[in-house]
Formats: structure tokens, sequence, C-alpha cells
């Protein structure tokens, strides 16, 4: 088999495990595709995700149900002022029966972690996490008994997403699809293992990125950092994460090669976060998620280039 055969097989493998993957937790999570959406490209770009909304519109759900449907290991951290690094990277033990000191792993060793209201803890306890996915939560609303996130950490989260209040129609059927499974709990099919979720995230390192398109991602990074709203702009982990999530997102659309469109439909998500706007601003209500849709008005888009030769050599696709 050809590269670019093999390079088409794989990434035809994640579209259709990925649909798979959102069809489900969607059974869940009603009406959210969009959010559901950045989460998976979260997983398959391999970074952590930061949850940040109001309390009841399912963060937590999201989380567990991803974890379920994917087989993963998963546990849960709440976060609170007490909480000691040990509580979550585990600490070691004596043993009677051994005579020596035995190691107990925390619930940061799992495939998914979920840390609830991250920011109910002191930033010396969450400095101590090296999972392979952090699904982290945090409530927007309450300031009593929390800890604003160190600027370095929230770097660290390769996107941060808020969930929303569903539609009417989304709304109606979360209580119809309550009504008739007669209980709280939604049970969800494993739909995909451990091994696809590897296997996925190995082939969205065979999608292509133009030049024309990761210069254009460096200009919208440099920009965040030019602006005259902006105290400090994104760091260069900011622009590997930019990337990261585009190549991921053209994945999932069943192409090979990233757009200028794939860049602006991540952007806000993967760059926002990681800004400081000047202290001047706050008072004007100005978010950051706003200045970053300025900038991708304002710096132009590359032209459309020819489709590689591996999307040409599969015109189906």
């Amino acid at each position: 088999m050809s590269q670019d055969a093999a390079t088409a097989d794989g990434l035809g493998e994640l579209r259709r495990l990925a649909t798979r993957v959102l069809d489900e937790v969607e059974l869940a999570v009603v009406g959210k595709r969009d959010a559901l959406e950045l989460v998976l490209l979260g997983l398959l770009a391999d970074g952590h995700v930061l949850l940040d909304d109001y309390p009841g519109l399912a963060k937590t759900l999201i989380a567990r149900s991803f974890a379920q449907v994917t087989s993963l290991g998963f546990a849960r951290v709440q976060f609170t002022p007490d909480l000691m690094p040990s509580d979550v990277t585990g600490s070691s033990v004596y043993s009677q029966r051994l005579g020596d000191f035995e190691f107990r792993p925390g619930p940061v060793f799992t495939n998914l972690l979920l840390g609830d209201e991250i920011n109910r803890s002191p930033p010396k306890t969450q400095a101590a996490e090296r999972p392979f996915l952090v699904v982290a939560t945090q409530n927007p609303i309450e300031f009593e008994g929390t800890y604003p996130l160190p600027e370095a950490q929230l770097d660290r989260f390769l996107l941060r997403l808020s969930v929303g209040y569903p539609s009417a129609d989304a709304e109606w059927r979360m209580l119809e699809r309550r009504l008739e499974r007669t209980a709280d709990e939604v049970e969800l099919a494993q739909v995909a293992t451990r091994a696809d979720v590897l296997a996925m995230q190995r082939a969205v390192e065979q999608v292509h990125v133009a030049e024309s398109v990761g210069r254009y991602i460096v200009e919208l990074v440099a920009a965040t950092r030019a602006s005259p709203r902006v105290q400090v702009g994104a760091s260069p982990r900011g622009t590997l994460a930019l990337l990261k999530v585009a190549r991921a997102r053209a994945a999932l659309a069943g192409r090979d090669f990233v757009t200028p469109e794939d860049v602006k439909a991540v952007a806000v998500p993967a760059l926002a976060h990681r800004l400081i706007l000047r202290p001047e601003l706050w008072v004007r209500r100005v978010r950051t998620e706003d200045v970053v849709a300025e900038l991708l008005e304002q710096v132009p888009t590359p032209p459309p280039e020819a489709e590689p030769a591996a999307v040409r050599s599969h015109p189906g696709r």
C-alpha cells in the first residue's frame, strides 16, 4: 500500500470513529455538537481542555461521557482548598506486610482525568498534574474560596471553551429522553477503544499543512502580541496549539490538508485564554475572545492553494 493510500485509510477510519464517538456522546449531552467537537479535537490533538461555564451545563457529564464511549480509564478529582499534591499524584505508604514503603498511585494515573472546579485549590496542587488528558471545569460566577488560575497554567490548556445553554428544542429533547429511559443515568455504549484513540492521534499527524497556512498561523499569533489592547500575547505554545487543533479539525472533516478556515474555526478557543488584556480594558468588559475575533478580521487570509497530491489521488474524499 502506498503512503498516500495508508494516509487516506487512516484518516477515513478517524472520521468514522470520531463520528460514532460524537453521536454516542450526544445521546447524553443534547444539542451541543459544536462544543463536543472541540473537546474531541482536544483529545485528538493530545491536549488538555478547560470547560469554563456556569453550573449545570453538563461540563462533568461531557468528560465522563467521552471516557465512557472511548473505553478510557477515568478518574475525577474534586478540587478543594485543602487538596494536597499527594491527593492527586498518590503517595508512599509503609506496608507492614512488605516491611517497606509502597507507592499507592493517585487518580492522576488514568487516561482521562476530570479536574472538577480546578480553581478551588491552590496552584501548588494543580502543578502536580501529569495525566494523559485533563478535562478541567471551572465556574465563572463564584469567586469566594477560589484562586485565579496562573497565566502559565492556563497556557498549558490546549483549548478553553464554554458549553452554553441549550436551545429550547434541545432542552425539550433532553427532557424527552429522560422520560423515556426512566432513570437519571445515561448508559452509553463503548464505540472506540484506547488503541483506537491512539490510532486517531497518529492519523492527525498525517495531515498536511502548506507553508502559507503555517505562516498564517504565525501571523495570527504575532498579531496578539502586537495588539494595543493586549498586555501579553500568546506564546509559541499557543502557535503550536493552533497548529495541532487545526490539523485535528481538518482530519475530522475528512481532509488530509489544513485550510485557513480550519485555523479560523479554532483560533478563539485555542488562543483567547492565553492573552492578558491591558488593565484599563477590564472595566469596559472587553473579552479576550473579542480581541481574537477582531484579529481574525484584520490578518489577511492566504489565498487557496491547489490540493496536495495525496488529496487529488483520492477525489472521493
